[in-house]
């Protein structure tokens, strides 16, 4: 069973992500918390699989409650906006989400994207991603971060993250490439691990922030 713990500070949204998550076999919803708060201690106290974290909140707002829980390791974080340009949710992402949805996503979307998370994949929705970047990394200027860190990368392993960037599955990349899936879940494996990341999320902000690549391009 995935367990999570559901956070928003709106009781009808707890109620409909539990209503969605709880009809699935697979999936137990441990507890529900109104802000970050409380979503720490749930957290530490129930050590869910995946935290489904809501942005704005009282008390504790979801992007510092996501970079405790994190921190701690107590369990993974998706992050659920109701915006899909807010700032708060690419801080939440650099503070160690495993990505983040749309609260209009539709529920089938909602539950293949957490048990993602759980399996310890990341979430990042192509479109929202490259908005989002698009704004607050920015198309021109200086990179925000050294580009000899990519140095590290073969030029096949750097083409596969321009496309990781782009929001592309491994099964896509394959396909764009004309190489095997396995291949490259290989080719993935050895960015981060090269790179020192956690996941593709992580991948994603470096990419951009490296300028590697760019938003709204491709």
């Amino acid at each position: 069973m995935i367990k999570v713990v559901v956070v928003d500070d709106q009781e009808l949204m707890r109620v409909g992500f539990r209503m969605v998550l709880g009809a699935q076999a697979d999936i137990d919803v441990v507890g529900e918390a109104g802000d970050g708060a409380q979503a720490i201690e749930l957290a530490s106290r129930l050590r869910p699989d995946v935290v489904l974290m809501d942005v704005r909140m009282p008390v504790l707002d979801g992007v510092e409650a996501t970079k405790r829980i994190v921190a701690a390791g107590t369990a993974r974080v998706l992050v659920m906006t109701t915006f899909d340009l807010d700032e708060y949710v690419y801080a939440a992402l650099q503070g160690g989400a495993s990505g983040f949805l749309l609260k209009d996503t539709q529920p089938d979307h909602l539950v293949s994207a957490l048990r993602a998370v759980a399996s310890g994949d990341a979430v990042v929705s192509p479109s929202v991603t490259r908005r989002l970047l698009d704004r607050f990394v920015g198309t021109g200027g200086a990179p925000m971060r050294d580009t000899g860190e990519l140095d590290v990368l073969t030029d096949r392993e750097r083409e596969v993250l321009v496309l990781i960037a782009k929001g592309m599955s491994n099964l896509e990349i394959a396909e764009a490439l004309f190489l095997s899936e396995a291949t490259v879940k290989t080719h993935v494996g050895r960015i981060l691990a090269k790179l020192e990341l956690r996941d593709r999320v992580q991948a994603v902000v470096l990419a951009y922030e490296t300028g590697l690549a760019r938003p709204g391009l491709g």
